[in-house]
């Protein structure tokens, strides 16, 4: 079990609360309303009424001890600049923010953020790419340039083993997993046969998995 803190309780900071707790983790969530904290209360483990803007008031809330920050204020570009700078300085060993923006993302990147998510643009990449690709039954985006797509096994790929594909060498896509009738095979050997019903779990750039989604 791990420990988190959460600032921001908007609707993105609220649900990554929940969601965080639900999975058996230790959650801290702040806000500076008191109505928003009054609302997730009963789904995390502390909450408080607070301005992490004050490194001080981060201090005495334990913040310091938490395995992994998130940093869900979009609206106020300075109250998450100066959230971020304090976490820092404490020195909690994962720091994850939210942006509204690019020019916000590149401040936040500067001072050190771990990761930082731009939830919107992030769902209308995601949405574009399965809309964009017929047989994509699941797109995952990992970078601007990697991701991992679901698709069913193409034509020419059914009734041929891994080893004679070696789609790493020959696409620049890895296999990390396949989806059968009977189940999921995970890292499967290079002797499996591709069937006609299999779904293939396939890591790569995107221009690779573009290649393979048009096979």
């Amino acid at each position: 079990m791990k420990s988190y803190v959460v600032i921001g309780l908007g609707r993105f900071g609220e649900r990554v609360a929940q969601q965080l707790c639900a999975l058996g983790n230790e959650v801290l969530a702040i806000d500076t309303d008191a109505d928003l904290v009054q609302q997730v209360c009963g789904y995390v483990t502390n909450a408080a009424v607070a301005d992490a803007q004050d490194k001080d008031v981060l201090m005495a809330l334990g913040v310091k001890e938490c395995d992994c920050a998130v940093v869900a204020i979009g609206d106020s570009l300075a109250a998450s600049i100066m959230a971020t700078m304090n976490l820092q300085e404490l020195g909690v060993p994962r720091i994850v923010c939210k942006a509204k923006d690019d020019a916000h993302r590149k401040v936040l990147e500067k001072l050190g953020a771990d990761r930082v998510v731009i939830p919107e643009k992030e769902v209308a990449d995601r949405l574009a790419h399965s809309l964009a690709s017929a047989n994509v039954l699941e797109y995952i985006e990992l970078s601007r340039d990697y991701g991992i797509v679901e698709v069913p096994a193409p034509q020419k790929w059914v009734g041929r083993n891994l080893r004679d594909l070696n789609v790493r060498a020959k696409m620049g896509v890895n296999i990390i997993a396949v989806r059968t009738s009977h189940g999921v095979k995970i890292s499967p050997p290079a002797d499996y046969v591709v069937n006609q019903d299999d779904v293939m779990v396939l890591l790569g750039d995107y221009d690779a998995l573009t290649v393979v989604q048009n096979l």
